[in-house]
């Protein structure tokens, strides 16, 4: 091995007296854990989750987005959200692609605030645009949950880059990367709001445009496989480590709290979820529990680095009955939840629940780990002197994501649907898969689909090349095939 030189040189530009080699693995690992929750965690989910006939479109939604948008994020998106001021709520657009760029130290260049200087993490600007961008791409992967099993694919392909360009950026750039959120006060630790309330929203609205699925999806969409739905959960859970831990943009302290308050969080939803079950409706439900999972870890995101891990306890017993109680109960009782066709119900998942953590942040954030966190100064939640100030800003910052997603994402709907229409037509809805993609999950027969022998040579013809006499049953019942009609 060479006393010097290539990765283990001492000297520029291997190793520059800025890098912080633990900082920067952290950072890797914390944005392959990030992706792993879209590839293949949600794939898989979204793939599992839904009927037979909707496995193959809706997992490849979630592959669609994740890919197309590393490109626009590359070549526009990331300085948009993180680049020098263009406007109090935007960035100005630039390319991350030049070595120039991406081998000099990370910075954002408009978090600046008074005294404090602008965050300036110990590793090159490349590993900042790769975390980042996989929250970007998770949180277009979680929209996509609302639209499932109906929305033309063409129409999502055209709307992915734009909704990143024109909504994501924007609540990225205001409360993570100096803009007037950011620099007023408004606490969102790790994606609260710029992820899962906008996806929520911003998928709600897109299922008002986009229209429901046919009547008989609407009543039974029940999921074709439930132990990958569950693996593929359990991805989403581990991955959260990354999620929350590497939003420090340091292997420090707030990440070490963030990581455990995410997995009691969690684990406290899905109990709590689960129980509520079991009281109501006399059974456990193993979608409720990943459904309570996921809130859990929703809920926590604004302030897993923030909060005491007692907080993160009371934050797991609130998100675990509230978003419960809006779909369960609140759900039924309201004529527009109950008209718009939210596939998943991200809106209960990601939008209340990451809403709830937000205001609960507000509540719950110590002044200790805020002056980790956070550059404005005196910033403490509620129940440490803070007073009902940083409530207010944490609604006031929620209300201006709510608005800009729902103004943006119909207008953008509105724009595609003059090209090309939103929703697929009816009869390649009772398709499915097939239609769309011309391809099919499983070499099954389900969904109350019978097997035709006259399609299959070996059905018709015998070892001799004679034509077989005989119905289909005695056909089917010499090939062996007994039994094959199955409901998934």
């Amino acid at each position: 091995m060479a006393a010097s030189g290539g990765a283990y040189a001492a000297q520029l530009p291997a190793v520059p007296e800025w890098l912080n080699k633990g900082d920067n693995a952290w950072q890797l690992t914390a944005a392959t854990l990030v992706g792993i929750q879209s590839m293949p965690g949600l794939v898989v989910l979204y793939g599992s989750i839904v009927k037979k006939k909707w496995a193959v479109n809706s997992a490849f939604m979630a592959l669609y987005a994740y890919a197309s948008s590393l490109l626009v994020w590359v070549l526009v998106g990331f300085r948009m959200a993180f680049g020098e001021r263009l406007l109090p709520f935007w960035g100005k657009a630039g390319v991350a692609l030049s070595q120039d760029y991406l081998v000099r130290r990370a910075a954002l260049s408009a978090t600046a605030h008074g005294d404090t200087p602008r965050t300036e993490p110990f590793y090159p600007e490349a590993t900042l645009v790769l975390f980042q961008f996989e929250f970007a791409a998770i949180t277009l992967v979680l929209l996509a949950g609302s639209v499932l099993g109906r929305m033309n694919i063409k129409a999502w392909m055209a709307f992915t880059p734009l909704w990143l360009l024109f909504s994501y950026t924007v609540g990225a750039f205001s409360l993570w990367g100096g803009g007037f959120l950011y620099h007023w006060g408004v606490i969102d630790y790790s994606g609260g709001y710029v992820i899962h309330l906008s996806s929520g929203v911003a998928g709600f609205t897109a299922a008002y445009w986009v229209g429901p699925r046919l009547k008989s999806d609407r009543e039974r969409f029940s999921p074709n496989n439930i132990l990958l739905m569950i693996a593929g959960g359990g991805l989403l859970w581990m991955g959260w480590a990354g999620f929350n831990g590497g939003a420090p943009y340091a292997a420090n302290i707030a990440a070490s709290v963030a990581v455990l308050n995410t997995n009691v969080s969690a684990a406290t939803s899905l109990l709590t979820w689960t129980c509520l079950d079991v009281i109501f409706f006399g059974k456990p439900s193993v979608i409720g529990a990943v459904q309570g999972m996921m809130t859990g870890l929703v809920c926590i995101t604004p302030g897993a680095g923030l909060v005491q891990t007692w907080a993160a306890v009371i934050m797991g017993v609130f998100a675990g009955s509230v978003p419960w109680f809006t779909m369960m109960i609140l759900h039924k009782k309201s004529a527009l939840l109950m008209r718009v066709d939210d596939t998943l119900a991200v809106f209960h998942t990601h939008a209340v629940a990451g809403l709830l953590g937000g205001l609960l942040t507000g509540l719950l954030a110590t002044p200790g780990l805020l002056e980790i966190e956070s550059p404005v100064p005196g910033l403490r939640g509620a129940f440490y002197g803070g007073g009902i100030r940083q409530v207010g800003k944490q609604l006031a910052g929620a209300a201006f994501v709510v608005a800009w997603n729902v103004v943006v994402t119909s207008l953008i709907l509105l724009a595609i649907g003059l090209v090309v229409p939103l929703r697929m037509p009816d009869e390649q809805l009772m398709i499915g898969d097939d239609a769309a993609h011309g391809e099919e999950a499983y070499a099954l027969w389900g969904d109350g689909e019978k097997f035709d022998a006259t399609r299959h040579d070996v059905s018709r013809v015998g070892g001799g090349g004679m034509e077989r006499e005989g119905s289909v049953e005695q056909r089917l019942s010499g090939m062996g095939a007994r039994g094959v009609t199955i409901q998934l």
